[in-house]
């Protein structure tokens, strides 16, 4: 499923996540991907992480061991 889809789904429809996020119902079907501006409205919106809305721009970070890290 496509993150945008995954938004949708969340909140019900595309008319409601459009609402939520104060665009228009034909901007959000216009879409390819998330605009980048877009994304933190979208995942308080819908619950959906900003990591599976757009990993290009907020990629999983992965915690450092201290062993690898110098004092």
């Amino acid at each position: 499923m496509k993150p945008l889809d995954r938004a949708i789904k969340s909140v019900g429809t595309a008319k409601e996540l459009a609402r939520r996020i104060g665009v228009t119902p034909q901007a959000l079907s216009q879409w390819k991907s998330i605009p980048s501006g877009r994304v933190l409205a979208i995942e308080r919106a819908s619950g959906v992480h900003r990591t599976i809305l757009r990993p290009d721009l907020y990629p999983i970070e992965l915690p450092v061991e201290r062993s690898l890290v110098s004092p």
